[in-house]
């Protein structure tokens, strides 16, 4: 508990390392991930630091890596993830990846070129088939159109543009007329027959096919349809304006002859080469594949490798060179328990490195505050993160995960209680759970999965602890189980027996449950609401009452705890002034007023019950509260008779409550000046403070020579070296005593905010238990309500949609209501009282933050 309840006492380090054996300790250091570097050249420019190149090597071997990432990908093959953690390469084996991955990277590229050149020779000569079949459709058509014509008399209309006859209409010599032929993107076609018509001014003929079969484009990968094209003119600068037209449409143009014989035997040649590509083609491919399916073994190990590489040389930047270059030094921040483990892991990097120098560890003295280090492990990492959200806790300051870890889930089980819900959402959490190891591998993109799954620990105790508020309440998806039997005794008369008490009940529509009455056997359920309740016309008032109170109870407990909390840091850090000036007073004013009003409601409960007493003479709780700061108490022989819920109902309770009120309210100046005046008095006897403010050197224990074995040296405290003496900043009475006064009303009025604010425990549970019973009457209870072989069919048919609905509605919107009022109630409510939340995180240079572990899997 101790580690949990402070975080883990945190030092500076001073290191030197033999830079021959720099690179290993590193890689040791960053496989155990405990020490956290500091940089010692801020000032200097990243690309003027000492390992820049190595960086640099790393980042190219990091981009070579996404290529070959990215081609893999490309052809869906799997890469093989093994989960192993392979150590750090050593500095020499750089040179081995580098000519590894260049040799790869040159391949793919080698190959992807003649690849991509294949293809657009496959394309081109795929366009040529098709246009060769296309302009051999034209051309027969057009003699089909001729020997038509010649058959009977021609008119100027029907002359055949192709035929001879045409061409020498007029009594001209014969002209024939030039053609081209090509493809173009179907998407273009009404553009390009819009330009060639204005363009040419009519004197173009144009005969289009589509291709049925998309083409494949051979740079992006991306199937597109083409159209075939024919364009008839006459003259050459008709010719050259239409293939400006067609290069401006990105139009690819084709030789095509003109006779069938030549066309026929273009065709045959074309089908040749189609035939040679294709094979040639298919072993590029293969080629291909079977490179990337090696690289897609080991790519996930060597993206470990390089990360690593380049993460050691990245902290390696961090350090300073003495003046003799041979000796690299750092300043960390180490956990105090786990120098043992640091020092091993400099032994084990200064025996990987063969150097005979060992490493040297330096414990120094600072004034700057130390990183907050919380251990956490799958199960608290959940409520650390929660807690770290709000804000990360000063050093050594109380941390409030471990509280977490029951009162989170007990407050939204308060809120979310329902048994049948609370069983859904535990079977979750334990499914993610037990299923951990194989659904963290899977290493899902999506952000809402992850969020989940990084959770499941909590998620897990949230619908355990819903079981348990739901059995409290007898509530399982808004219907009540019988299992102890009714308290209650029915006295509606029904002709013969008509079963238990709770089945007589059920029949009477308009039942409403008295305690003064004689109709319950005087002994309470045995746990939890008694079952009648759910078919009294009085069940609201009184779940109401109860779940308000319980709020108000539960909220000052939890304010008060968290007030208690507040000691243990004013006595860990020696503010022995703050539990005078703040905690005495703050408790005082929160037992005397809301403590108070908690044992009323408690000993409301015990104290009046209908065997003993009559309970409308219970005190009420408002008007009682109004009347105690008002120090107004009605008279009971008065005129007219007060009620006797507001009358005094225990001996010297006018004297008790208005002693309480009175010490209450001098707990206000007592919080607001007994601070601000002490420590005006403390500054005007103290006028200066000598403080150390900057990192100080030390020397050996007693000034002995260093032992080569010994690589954590702590200080004496004789032989610490003062570099830098400062005056404290004169004490300023007025800024104190508006900082005091700030907090005083903060806290004053923050009681009776946060007191209210429970009161959400109350609401949220009242709606949640509403929208249940909504849901189940007006969805489900229709399938019921049908007898007979529909209603069996029925009952399937509303399944569907009520599960849907109570699964989107009370499990996910609820649940995140109830998830979020609870995170207010810890940050605002409890975590205020105590935790300042000023600190920040202790951040160790760790390889599992830099490699693809797993979310929740990688923690101790």
């Amino acid at each position: 508990m101790g580690s949990l309840f402070r975080s883990e006492k945190v030092t500076l380090c001073q290191l030197f390392l033999q830079s021959e054996a720099a690179y290993n300790c590193v890689s040791e250091l960053g496989e155990i991930g405990l020490v956290q570097f500091r940089d010692l050249n801020p000032d200097v420019n990243a690309f003027q630091r000492k390992f820049v190149n190595e960086v640099r090597r790393c980042d190219e071997m990091e981009r070579k890596l996404r290529f070959l990432e990215k081609e893999i990908k490309k052809d869906e093959i799997p890469m093989l993830d093994t989960g192993d953690n392979p150590e750090a390469p050593q500095p020499r084996e750089m040179i081995d990846l580098e000519a590894t991955f260049e040799k790869l990277e040159n391949e793919m590229k080698e190959v992807n070129a003649n690849a991509e050149a294949l293809k657009r020779n496959f394309l081109e000569l795929t366009e040529l088939k098709h246009i060769l079949r296309k302009t051999q459709v034209f051309f027969e058509e057009a003699e089909y159109y001729t020997q038509a014509a010649s058959n009977g008399p021609m008119t100027e209309e029907s002359v055949n543009l192709l035929s001879d006859e045409g061409l020498t209409q007029g009594g001209q010599q014969a002209l024939r007329l030039g053609f081209v032929a090509g493809v173009i993107l179907r998407e273009r076609i009404p553009a390009f027959e819009r330009m060639l018509w204005r363009a040419c001014r009519g004197n173009v003929f144009l005969r289009r096919a589509e291709i049925e079969i998309p083409l494949e484009d051979p740079v992006t990968g991306d199937q597109v349809n083409k159209s075939v094209f024919i364009i008839f003119f006459q003259g050459e600068q008709l010719k050259q304006r239409v293939k400006k037209i067609c290069e401006g449409f990105r139009a690819t143009l084709y030789p095509c002859p003109e006779t069938q014989a030549e066309r026929r035997e273009m065709a045959i040649g074309v089908m040749t080469r189609i035939e040679d590509l294709n094979t040639v083609l298919s072993q590029t491919q293969d080629h291909r594949h079977r490179v990337l399916v090696a690289a897609a073994k080991n790519i996930k190990v060597w993206f470990n490798k390089v990360r690593k590489i380049k993460a050691i040389y990245h902290t390696l930047n961090m350090f300073n060179l003495d003046v003799t270059q041979k000796c690299l030094i750092s300043e960390c921040w180490c956990p105090v328990d786990d120098l043992d483990r640091i020092q091993a892991a400099l032994r084990r990097g200064t025996e990987r490195s063969g150097s005979s120098v060992p490493s040297i560890l330096n414990r120094m003295t600072t004034k700057q505050e130390p990183p907050t280090y919380n251990k956490t492990n799958k199960l608290t990492g959940a409520f650390q993160g929660l807690i770290d959200a709000y804000g990360v806790a000063t050093y050594r300051e109380v941390n409030p995960a471990p509280f977490a870890i029951i009162t989170f889930p007990f407050l939204f089980a308060i809120m979310f209680g329902d048994t049948g819900h609370g069983i859904i959402m535990f079977l979750f959490g334990l499914w993610m759970v037990v299923k951990e190891k194989s659904l963290g591998a899977s290493k899902s993109d999506n952000e809402i999965w992850n969020t989940f799954f990084g959770g499941r620990y909590l998620i897990m105790m949230m619908g355990l602890f819903s079981i348990y508020t739901g059995l409290i309440y007898n509530d399982i998806f808004s219907k009540s189980m019988n299992i102890f039997g009714s308290s209650w005794n029915a006295d509606i008369a029904y002709p013969g027996d008509m079963g238990n008490n709770v089945e007589k009940l059920m029949l009477a529509k308009t039942y409403r449950l008295n305690p003064n009455s004689t109709n319950w056997s005087k002994e309470p359920y045995p746990f939890g609401m008694d079952p009648a309740w759910q078919f009294a016309t009085n069940k609201l008032m009184y779940v109401n009452s109860f779940k308000m109170k319980m709020s108000v109870t539960i909220g000052v407990m939890q304010m008060m705890f968290g007030v208690i909390l507040s000691l243990f840091n004013h006595v860990h850090f020696g503010n022995y002034l703050n539990i005078y000036a703040e905690f005495i007073p703050q408790i005082i004013f929160l037992a005397f007023i809301f403590l108070y009003l908690v044992v009323i409601i408690i000993a409301k409960w015990i104290y009046f019950d209908p065997i003993t007493m009559n309970t409308n003479c219970a005190p009420a709780l408002l008007i009682g509260f109004i009347n105690m700061f008002m120090f107004n108490y009605p008279n009971k022989d008065a005129s007219p008779t007060p009620p006797c819920s507001s009358l005094t109902w225990y001996d010297g309770q006018q004297v008790i409550q208005t002693l309480l009120v009175v010490c209450a309210l001098i707990c206000a100046p007592w919080m607001l000046l007994v601070k601000p005046i002490i420590l005006r008095q403390r500054s005007r006897q103290v006028k200066t403070h000598v403080a150390v403010k900057s990192i100080t050197v030390t020397e050996p224990i007693n000034g002995d020579a260093v032992d080569s074995d010994q690589e954590v040296i702590h200080h004496d405290e004789s032989t610490r070296l003062e570099a830098e003496v400062e005056v404290e900043e004169e004490f300023e009475f007025g800024d104190i005593f508006i900082h005091q006064v700030i907090h005083t009303i903060e806290y004053c009025l923050g009681c009776i905010s946060n007191t209210a604010s429970y009161l959400r425990l109350w609401a949220l549970s009242l709606a949640h238990a509403e929208l249940s019973e909504v849901l189940w009457n007006m969805v489900f209870r229709i399938g019921l309500g049908i007898d007979g072989w529909l209603g069996a069919i029925m009952v399937p048919v509303v399944f569907a949609p009520w599960a849907c609905l109570t699964i989107a509605i009370l499990l996910l919107m609820e649940g995140l209501s109830a998830f979020l009022h609870t995170l207010r109630l810890h940050w605002v409510e409890f975590d205020n009282k105590f935790y300042s939340g000023s600190g920040y995180l202790f951040t160790p240079f760790s390889f599992d933050d830099i490699m693809d572990v797993p979310s929740g899997l990688g923690d101790d």
